[in-house]
């Protein structure tokens, strides 16, 4: 059974996690916390698969970066270097 790697609502969601750093530019957090806060509707049901497939996309397209930690899962935030692109892609949606 081949799954599709990137799903529509991944897509959705690499679109909410841009827009949500455009807003908060310092901010941390991984997957879990991306699901549970970045994303609209505090608690909303997101598919933890398409959530992890949207930070993947990002993480590929260098728009952000990955911290990793020694026994904590890592964390996701903006890569600095890549806030104009940020900009361009969520006037463009």
């Amino acid at each position: 059974m081949n799954e599709e790697p990137y799903t529509t609502e991944a897509w959705d969601i690499t679109q909410e996690i841009l827009c949500y750093l455009e807003h908060y530019p310092e901010a941390k957090d991984t997957v879990e916390g991306i699901a549970q806060w970045w994303l609209r509707g505090e608690g909303s049901e997101r598919s933890r698969k398409d959530v992890e497939r949207a930070v993947i996309l990002l993480l590929s397209q260098g728009l952000i970066l990955e911290t990793c930690r020694m026994g904590v899962p890592p964390y996701y935030q903006r890569n600095p270097q890549h806030c104009e692109t940020i900009a361009k892609i969520l006037k463009g949606s």
